[in-house]
């Protein structure tokens, strides 16, 4: 597919053009006449002239070559159209028509997409806004407005979000270097609209607006791919938080899991940053735009105002970055320059009296303080504050240096002016000092990400695939008993300890002696998810105690769980009394297929829900970020007077996790819980294992 078609044709054809006022038809032909350069043809069934200008009852008719059709049909109509765009041989399509796949018709959407396959035929749509590009002023679309140029390429699933996006856009002085709404991805989709635009020089910053993604390993590799050359940053905001009905589940991963939780992995595996909402899209979109990427870890806060310095101070340091400490030849020039009632040190603050020489100087000296990695500039309007002048030198000293700077103006009618210089002068401006801390902390998580993209891939040499079809084979069940679980998971290479199923308490009583240990005792049953909720479980059992203890473990099932068919007992040797408890599961995402998952386990998994996720497959990196992301990672370097914990064997057993899910994907659920992480060097025993089959 040819999409420099869709964004820089030499000609449009607009079929099913109109000269009704207000209908999509007109507006498309008013949109295009505003400014597009290029030749422009009109169709339409009754063959008038459309604004003057001479109209063709079809494309056919049409005597002259056609980059791109832009179709606003009936549904109905649109293969029949579509049809002929092909054997025009025009090589690009928009179909603003809605009525497809969105309305029940699947049918039409497949036609569509056939005839495009057939003629190769690169088309954005169906049941879209269309496509614009500020650059050659073409608005293919029946947007209201034409945005300004820029260099944000912005793609949505939306089309009503586009046009608020434009309006904010104008407000935000943001401009775009492409502007796409894609409705139902019925050809060109994400990915290939990314691969378009990361090849895009006009493009610096891309903005994404998604409900669904279709290749969700494509779009991993894609940007991870894209990162290590010269890196566009990914900024998306996806709707569909919540889910809209919970599904009865079989594990601890799938009872936390969520499809936004799956997007989430994905986001993170990508580098892909991820916004909370429309504003933070747009404070993103200018920091990324406005700065040249670079790591700003050691900031320096500029403020004419105590309290707005120290709530950014305070924000700065709870995204994880550092203030910067000043150099001592900055600290005795800004004592020389400043009032004696200013603080010289980092939040800087200087005065309220600040008029917009106090804030150059400072500006000029702290930007060459080798420290300072990046400036959050505060302002606040008092009856002296210099507005308009304060903004004109934060522009001088943006101009002279590489560092990123974001602005706080606080306020609006007042400091209107001088945000709008700002944003003219293309300094990032955004409303508030946490969000100045906020956007910087991920300008210096990406810049570091693209700093060191690559993560090395695991490799086993113990894995046996073939033992492990065989056993999973054998079962015959939806649902693995434990046994069975932990013996697939001896042949992917995980630790587990010596076990017996038993069904007698004579059978348990030999057992016990066989094991030689004191024992964990369970009860097998399918009909019995959480084995400690029902009474199924006692520990640390002295094996002479074990046929006492398998009558006692009966009695209160079929007490608790009269209904339960009981396929036995697992005896277990008893696990060593040190290192902690996490837990590794995966889930089968509706949308994205398996996700994994690894926190903090036990009894109280779904309670304590400190847990992240990821896609498989991942890497070495991917591992290490999970467990990092794990509120309670600082256990792994040992506390209360607990060693270190063996980190780099769970990274291991992710990978391994990783595999095994990728060689059966017919494995819809499964926890390994307690997976015990032991002190550093010792590894890891993984002690209950559950798996629920497709």
């Amino acid at each position: 597919m040819d999409l420099e078609k869709l964004f820089y044709p030499k000609s449009i054809a607009v079929i099913g053009a109109s000269n009704q006022a207000g209908s999509v038809g007109n507006d498309l032909v008013n949109n295009l006449m505003k400014g597009f350069g290029g030749t422009l043809y009109f169709v339409n069934l009754k063959g008038k002239e459309i604004n003057g200008i001479k109209s063709y009852p079809k494309v056919s008719n049409i005597y002259h070559s056609v980059d791109l059709a832009v179709i606003a049909v009936p549904s109905i109509a649109v293969s029949e159209v579509l049809e002929e765009v092909g054997q025009k041989d025009i090589g690009a399509a928009v179909i603003i028509s809605a009525g497809f796949k969105e309305a029940g018709r699947a049918d039409l959407e497949k036609n569509i997409i056939t005839i495009c396959k057939k003629y190769n035929i690169a088309l954005i749509g169906p049941n879209c806004l269309g496509i614009i590009n500020p650059e050659i002023k073409m608005n293919a679309s029946f947007a209201a407005s034409m945005p300004a140029e820029g260099a944000v390429a912005f793609v949505s699933q939306s089309g009503a979000l586009c046009t608020a996006v434009i309006d904010y856009a104008k407000f935000y002085g943001v401009g775009f270097s492409k502007f796409v709404s894609i409705g139902n991805k019925a050809v060109v989709d994400d990915i290939d609209l990314l691969e378009y635009l990361f090849k895009d020089e006009k493009t610096k910053v891309i903005a994404m607006y998604i409900e669904s993604l279709n290749h969700p390993q494509e779009f991993i590799q894609l940007i991870n791919n894209a990162q290590r050359g010269n890196p566009k940053p990914v900024i998306v905001i996806k709707s569909g938080r919540t889910s809209a009905g919970a599904s009865a589940t079989l594990s601890h991963t799938g009872a936390l899991a969520g499809s936004d939780s799956a997007y989430d992995a994905l986001f993170r595996q990508a580098g892909v940053i991820r916004a909370q909402s429309v504003e933070d899209l747009f404070d993103l979109v200018r920091v990324f735009t406005d700065n040249e990427l670079a790591v700003c870890d050691g900031v320096a806060v500029i403020t004419n105002a105590g309290g707005p310095g120290v709530l950014s101070t305070d924000e700065i340091i709870a995204n994880g970055l550092q203030m910067a400490k000043l150099n001592p030849g900055t600290l005795e020039r800004l004592k020389s320059i400043l009032p004696a009632a200013a603080n010289i040190h980092n939040p800087i603050d200087i005065l309220g009296d600040a008029k917009a020489i106090r804030y150059g100087t400072v500006l000029k000296v702290i930007s060459q303080d080798e420290n300072v990695k990046s400036i959050v500039v505060i302002l606040t309007p008092q009856s002296m504050t210099e507005i308009k002048e304060t903004a004109q030198v934060i522009a001088q000293t943006k101009r002279a240096t590489k560092k990123p700077i974001v602005v706080t103006f606080m306020g609006e009618a007042t400091v209107e002016a001088g945000v709008k210089l700002l944003q003219r002068e293309n300094v990032a401006a955004v409303n508030f000092p946490e969000q100045a801390a906020k956007v910087l902390a991920t300008m210096n998580r990406y810049a570091v990400s693209c700093k060191n993209p690559d993560g090395s891939e695991f490799k086993f040499n113990n894995i046996d695939k073939a033992g492990a079809q065989k056993i999973i084979s054998s079962v015959g069940r939806k649902v693995l008993p434990e046994a069975e679980a932990l013996s697939v998971l001896d042949k992917y290479g995980f630790v587990t300890l010596k076990r017996q199923v038993v069904k007698t308490a004579k059978e348990a009583k030999a057992a016990a002696k066989k094991i030689g240990t004191n024992l964990a005792m369970k009860i097998v049953s399918e009909d019995i998810p959480h084995k400690s909720d029902s009474g199924g479980v006692r520990l640390d059992i002295a094996p002479e105690k074990a046929g006492e203890k398998f009558t006692e473990i009966i009695k209160t099932i079929r007490k608790n769980v009269p209904s339960a068919k009981i396929d036995g007992v697992l005896l277990m040797e008893m696990a060593p009394k040190v290192g902690f408890e996490f837990i590794l599961g995966s889930s089968r995402d509706p949308a994205l297929g398996n996700l994994m998952m690894v926190g903090l386990g036990g009894i109280l998994v779904e309670v304590l829900r400190d847990v992240t996720f990821a896609l498989p497959p991942i890497d070495k990196a991917d591992a290490k970020s999970m467990l990092e992301l794990i509120k309670a990672n600082k256990i792994f370097g040992g506390v209360r007077g607990m060693p270190p914990l063996d980190s780099s064997a769970l990274v291991d057993c992710l990978g391994r996790l990783s595999q095994l899910l990728i060689d059966f994907p017919q494995i819809k659920e499964m926890d390994i819980n307690p997976l015990l992480v032991l002190p550093k060097g010792q590894g890891v025993l993984a002690l209950d294992g559950r798996m629920v089959l497709e």
